[in-house]
């Protein structure tokens, strides 16, 4: 028995480290991000002094039966995000079994590990949450969908055209219907590596796994989304006027949606931004904002001299003959700025 459970301490001793290895690699040189990769080189070096000599010499690779089981999920990775997901859960895995069978051989081992699993779901949420963030703020161009027939289609195709960033918007709909459409359109954007955002919807966005939620001003406050969601999800807000950006920010919003830039039927009744306004938020938004309303390719060139970087858009591709295309170029002209 005393061999059986240095072979487990032993084995899961190396899973550990390697799937920290993995995370740390991309933290490292992935997010340029010291803090993480510190702690997850300090977790290996602290796992590395409980492989003693004694657990390594119990390996017995030849007769380990499990060195050939495998699964087709494990073959390949979509994206990165599902890559470190994968390693995060092998490091914790490993530690949980450290953790209990250390108990039979060392305790303030077994105690060790557990506090190590806690540092590694620590760094989980700092991870995504800052993975998340990275796409964001690397995001030029953001599509509101609206309720169209082949919604599903649009928005691949848009994906196919460069697009990271989307937000499921249909206030008519039935619960059922749109949480089936939003389960949909969130499996599709991960499929192509981007982001997913629900309009209004905390409880939606909760049920599908989305990457956040986009807030009007009448919904929900930003604090209350976070709490629902969880604090690596975004949370975004939209605003008019300086009253409600300044709130946005004191709530901490992720990001911010700053229109009509021009009269839309998306927003009905609402006029033009003042440019006072415009040049409020140039000066004072400390976080991602997306100009948005009735912005297309005629006009965005206009947008763009007023100091924006990033534009919302929904008629401009859901209404397009071929959105693929108009994606592209739109993509296009906000790269070139």
């Amino acid at each position: 028995m005393k061999k059986a459970v240095y072979r487990i301490l032993d084995a899961n001793l190396d899973r550990a480290r390697e799937g920290l290895r993995i995370i740390e690699e991309w933290c490292r040189l992935g997010l340029n991000n010291q803090p993480l990769a510190e702690e997850c080189k300090q977790i290996r070096q602290e796992l590395a002094q409980w492989h003693s000599w004694e657990l390594r010499q119990a390996r017995d690779t030849p007769g380990d039966v499990g060195t050939d089981l495998s699964h087709p999920q494990e073959e390949t990775r979509d994206s990165i995000e599902q890559l470190l997901q994968a390693n995060l859960c092998r490091s914790q895995e490993a530690l949980r079994v450290l953790e209990e069978y250390s108990k039979l051989y060392n305790s303030e081992m077994a105690a060790a590990c557990k506090q190590m699993r806690y540092r590694v779901y620590t760094i989980e949420s700092s991870l995504f949450n800052n993975y998340r963030l990275q796409q964001l703020h690397n995001a030029p161009l953001y599509l509101v969908t609206s309720p169209e027939p082949e919604i599903l289609k649009i928005v691949e195709a848009a994906l196919k055209g460069g697009l990271t960033l989307v937000q499921y918007r249909d206030k008519e709909g039935q619960d059922s219907d749109r949480i089936a459409k939003a389960n949909q359109l969130c499996q599709l954007c991960h499929h192509y590596n981007a982001l997913f955002l629900v309009n209004d919807r905390v409880d939606i966005a909760l049920a599908v796994d989305a990457d956040g939620v986009h807030l009007g001003q009448h919904d929900a406050p930003v604090g209350f989304a976070r709490e629902v969601l969880g604090s690596h999800k975004i949370v975004g807000r939209s605003t008019t006027n300086k009253q409600e950006l300044d709130k946005a920010i004191a709530e901490r919003a992720d990001y911010v949606g700053v229109g009509p830039f021009y009269e839309t039927p998306t927003k009905p009744g609402k006029p033009a931004l003042a440019v006072e306004y415009i040049n409020y938020v140039n000066a004072k938004c400390p976080v991602p904002w997306f100009a948005i309303g009735g912005i297309e390719q005629n006009n965005l060139n206009a947008v763009l001299t007023t100091g924006a970087q990033r534009v919302a858009v929904v008629r401009a591709i859901m209404k397009a003959e071929q959105p693929m295309q108009v994606t592209r170029q739109l993509m296009s002209q906000l790269i070139r700025r």
